[in-house]
């Protein structure tokens, strides 16, 4: 193992592994002063990197063209997830207003989801958008369980779940119902499979850290739920796919990577809490890291699927 920071590097736990780094890469530090982030989010025509510093209530923006970091929406409604959807638009969930919203090209916002069946949502987390514009969005709880990263408040819904937002009809889907406190989401190369994690250990003895896969069908439903992966360091949260179908996850050590038939296959140990990651660059193979305080990043062989 080695790295240019202290605690940090490349650890090959499986041969595979070996394939996705080079030996001289390290990790960078790009940047300090949060505290607890989320969400990046990568935007390939600016070259920027957009990421959410929730209790501080603002998103940050890392160019990556001369390395500076400046405030990008302040304040952000205490943001957490974001992603890019099929037009390049900015789509984040938002804690304070229990919503999903998207930053058109002009810079104004648009409200996807705030509520399901009349109730209002509970704290959008993280979300995802499939290749025909569908809004995948993952609600637990954890925004108004206290006043920090968001306002306390009642789980008016009454459970933590998962939903898709139509893009013609605007109409919310609830697609899966059993989770404990969903969390992470992200597709499968050919959007086959949807994997989510379930962060539920946090606040239940016992509870589930792992990583769930699931079968997307022709109709927007899921089905054949199966657990892909348990956490054996703290709780998976944010994760990205690369082409080949990897998983790269956080974890309380750093990076996860595990290799599409479930084996962890090796980890990029970062020296604080992570909490998500993304690839970005303009070949797509700079992975960015947020973890508790700070931003971090390192060059890989291998490439994000697509990008946010």
């Amino acid at each position: 193992m080695f790295g240019e920071l202290e605690g940090t590097g490349f650890e090959a736990l499986d041969p595979r592994f070996a394939a996705c780094f080079v030996g001289h890469a390290r990790v960078e530090r790009l940047w300090t002063g949060g505290r607890w982030l989320e969400g990046p989010a990568w935007f390939g025509a600016g070259r920027y990197l957009v990421w959410s510093d929730i209790p501080n209530n603002r998103m940050m923006r890392f160019d990556e063209t001369d390395g500076s970091v400046s405030v990008f929406r302040a304040p952000s409604n205490n943001s957490n997830g974001n992603t890019i959807d099929t037009q390049g638009r900015l789509v984040t969930c938002e804690h304070l207003t229990r919503r999903v919203t998207r930053t058109e090209h002009d810079g104004s916002i648009t409200v996807i989801a705030d509520r399901f069946e009349g109730r209002r949502l509970n704290s959008p987390n993280d979300v995802v958008v499939s290749s025909d514009g569908t809004v995948w969005f993952t609600d637990p709880s954890y925004g108004i369980m206290h006043d920090y990263e968001g306002d306390y408040g009642d789980e008016e819904i009454g459970g933590c779940h998962v939903y898709r937002v139509d893009p013609l009809s605007g109409a919310v889907t609830k697609v899966a119902g059993d989770f404990v406190k969903p969390n992470g989401l992200a597709f499968s190369p050919d959007e086959s499979t949807l994997y989510i994690a379930d962060t539920g250990g946090t606040h239940r003895d016992g509870g589930p850290r792992h990583i769930r896969k699931l079968t997307v069908g022709k109709d927007g439903t899921l089905s054949h739920s199966r657990v892909f992966a348990e956490c054996t360091s703290g709780f998976f949260d944010g994760f990205r796919l690369d082409r080949t179908g990897r998983i790269w996850t956080s974890a309380a050590d750093g990076v996860h990577c595990y290799d599409p038939d479930g084996t962890l296959i090796g980890k990029i140990h970062i020296p604080e809490l992570v909490s998500n990651l993304t690839f970005g660059g303009p070949r797509r193979n700079r992975l960015f890291i947020t973890a508790t305080t700070s931003l971090y990043a390192v060059y890989v062989t291998a490439n994000g699927l697509r990008l946010g």
